[in-house]
């Protein structure tokens, strides 16, 4: 990571610049403690796997990319896109306000857009890839063998869980039950149909079934 200015999180080396400092304000002022804990976390670890991995990549992209990638998770999100959408383009907005090229902030949009999406992102450019990795270590567990028990156990006692399964799962099912048009075609309708009651969207069966063309 082509970065001169750096300093120590949780025992990661990490970049030091005014963008990853804004950065980690607006996820601070925007997110509850246990997803603003989250996001540094998989930060954190999209950091050390991609040191341990000796992959080269754009380390405030990274780091923005990251850090934002759940500012419209909450329980007060409205659409009307899926939250990842209505996130990235906030971050994308955030880049550019703070300098960042067009190229680089879309790179920040795919690495928000595409965060819930390993089948894609861990296939896109580097950036994109270990932020989606960092985040899939949180989450499910993806990784996980891959850094070393001690740096995990370091980073959470920094930055701890505070119940973000449970805390997750309740945003998750406010999305199904307040929008779940947003939730068709994406993992969030595994929570609507498991948790909430009433939960119906349509299927990819039915739009090719109702396209209209004959045959």
């Amino acid at each position: 990571m082509d970065m001169t200015a750096t300093h120590m999180i949780a025992g990661v080396s990490v970049p030091d610049t005014p963008l990853v400092a804004r950065a980690l304000e607006y996820a601070r002022a925007t997110s509850e403690p246990y997803l603003y804990n989250h996001v540094v976390r998989s930060w954190l670890f999209a950091v050390r796997l991609g040191q341990i991995r000796a992959i080269d990549c754009d380390a405030e992209v990274l780091a923005v990319g990251t850090l934002l990638h759940d500012i419209t998770l909450n329980e007060r999100f409205a659409g009307p896109r899926r939250f990842e959408v209505e996130g990235a383009d906030l971050a994308r907005k955030f880049a550019r306000e703070n300098g960042v090229g067009e190229h680089r902030a879309q790179l920040i949009w795919d690495s928000v857009a595409l965060n819930s999406t390993p089948s894609i992102g861990l296939y896109k450019e580097a950036e994109v890839a270990l932020c989606t990795a960092g985040i899939c270590l949180d989450v499910i567990g993806l990784s996980y063998s891959d850094i070393p028990p001690a740096e995990i156990a370091a980073i959470v006692e920094a930055f701890p869980r505070l119940g973000m399964k449970k805390k997750m799962t309740r945003c998750f099912c406010h999305i199904a039950e307040t929008m779940p048009g947003t939730t068709y075609d994406n993992f969030v309708r595994d929570f609507g149909e498991r948790f909430v009651p009433g939960y119906h969207v349509p299927s990819s069966v039915e739009f090719v079934a109702d396209a209209p063309f004959d045959g």
